[in-house]
């Protein structure tokens, strides 16, 4: 038995039944950890001693008939962003290199009262502010499928950690795709929950407007799980939603025959690699054996969708870091103190323009929804380009370009894993749903995933 690339569901169950202890599961996946953190370098901090004395108390609960639930003892790691009481929290950047925050994130808490490990911090884009992962001040993260490439970011560390089986869970945190670009090229699930759904509280900023926080696992199940966990209202978070939110897991199995599902066929959707394009279009046809009408459409507006939500962080990030930009510029790597210039240097009416079409398009894509259950695209127009490429602002606008008008407009999306490429890179499928419908999200994604085999693929090439 493979005890690092166990799902959750897998490893509860053997747990319950005490045939498998929460410090046995810490310890293989420290020691993996050990052994490819040198070749990936997906995490910033490793907290091996934490870990397993929070893993020996989760143990003796179990012992004492104490268990928690379905996250008691599983291993899991945090983009680096989530602050954490007694632990640094980097920020990807060197302005945080040394903070200690004294208090968890909200949904951290959360986390730790259904009884995870921490197994430490995992790498990202600096500031959050990037989808390649290759950070000037901690080193690029690699793909585990080729490490010459990009993991995506810039939750890049947190999916890589997943595909190569150093966690079993993680959150990152998506504003134009960081969640889903990450996902898509590490060949894992990771959901951008509807804006509100899940509290923000703790999780350092990139824009106030468009941050999201989510779950990433190698499953939908598991990050129905996950989000089981992390999701409700949070009264002392401005951005929360007071909005019911259900159990993830009941529907999970409940099939899609009879649902509309629209595809995104419009030239702005169709422009992606051909090995993409062909990807999905393989996808439809299982959709259609599961019962699913699947409709091309023309989803409206997805470009200026997109660069308004692109214009929007880079102005929300240097209101952020204002006082960082006017007193050590030189702090930031090149090519997000290029971004951050740009968005101080934005005229103010052209913000409060944008302000005025994230409305407008937010209530035109409620609207496309009345007659849809779910809208699918490709997650990224491209499988993962190499480290050594084109730099990291071209590469932000072509892997956020299908992710980046459900940040605007607060949809919830989901990528999971639809295929792979002649190079064996892995190909990422996107799934949108209506506002708070995050559960028919994950059941199509669940069905889909049940009937292919591509999220038991692992990348054991470059990693033996």
């Amino acid at each position: 038995m493979e005890l690092t690339y166990l799902t959750i569901s897998e490893a509860a169950g053997l747990i319950s039944r005490r045939e498998l202890s929460p410090v046995e599961l810490t310890q293989a996946h420290l020691e993996r950890i050990q052994r490819l953190q040198p070749r990936l370098n997906s995490y910033i901090t490793v907290t091996a001693e934490a870990a397993l004395a929070s893993a020996r108390l989760l143990e003796a609960e179990i012992h004492a008939g104490q268990r928690r639930g379905s996250l008691h003892g599983i291993p899991l790691a945090l983009k680096d962003l989530y602050e954490t009481a007694g632990v640094r929290t980097t920020h990807g950047s060197t302005f945080y290199a040394d903070y200690i925050p004294d208090a968890d994130a909200h949904v951290v808490e959360k986390l730790t009262a259904a009884g995870t490990v921490l197994l430490g911090k995992t790498n990202m884009h600096e500031i959050a502010l990037g989808v390649t992962n290759v950070n000037p001040h901690y080193g690029p993260a690699r793909n585990p499928w080729d490490l010459e490439r990009v993991t995506g970011g810039s939750s890049g560390g947190s999916a890589a950690s997943l595909a190569a089986g150093l966690c079993m869970a993680s959150l990152g945190s998506d504003t134009g795709g960081s969640i889903r670009i990450p996902a898509s090229l590490c060949g894992v699930v990771g959901l951008k929950p509807t804006y509100g759904r899940v509290s923000l509280r703790g999780v350092i900023p990139l824009s106030w407007n468009l941050d999201h926080a989510g779950p990433m696992a190698r499953c939908v199940r598991d990050v129905a799980i996950l989000l089981d966990a992390i999701a409700g209202y949070d009264p002392d978070d401005p951005a929360s939603s007071n909005v019911p939110t259900g159990d993830y897991l009941t529907q999970l199995d409940g099939g899609i025959r009879g649902w509309k599902v629209a595809l995104a066929s419009d030239e702005f959707f169709a422009r992606a690699d051909e090995q993409v394009l062909a990807a999905i279009q393989a996808a439809v046809g299982v959709l259609e054996q599961l019962g699913a009408q699947v409709i091309p459409v023309e989803f409206p507006e997805g470009h200026a969708a997109a660069s308004a939500n692109g214009n929007m962080v880079t102005s929300d990030a240097a209101a952020f870091h204002r006082l960082r930009l006017e007193e050590n510029p030189n702090g930031f790597g090149s090519d997000v103190l290029q971004r951050l210039q740009m968005g101080a240097a934005r005229p103010l009416s052209e913000y409060v323009l944008m302000r005025r079409e994230q409305s407008r398009l937010r209530r035109l894509y409620e609207r496309f929804f009345e007659g849809f259950d779910i809208l699918i695209t490709p997650s990224t127009p491209v499988v993962a380009p190499p480290i050594e490429g084109p730099d990291a602002i071209e590469q932000a606008r072509l892997l956020t370009r299908f992710t980046a008008p459900f940040n605007l407009t607060g949809l919830p999306a989901l990528s999971l894993p639809c295929g792979f490429s002649a190079d064996g890179l892995p190909i990422g499928m996107q799934i949108v749903g209506r506002p708070w419908a995050e559960a028919a999200v994950l059941r199509l994604a669940h069905a889909y995933e049940q009937s292919t085999e591509w999220h038991e693929k692992r990348p054991d090439r470059f990693l033996m």
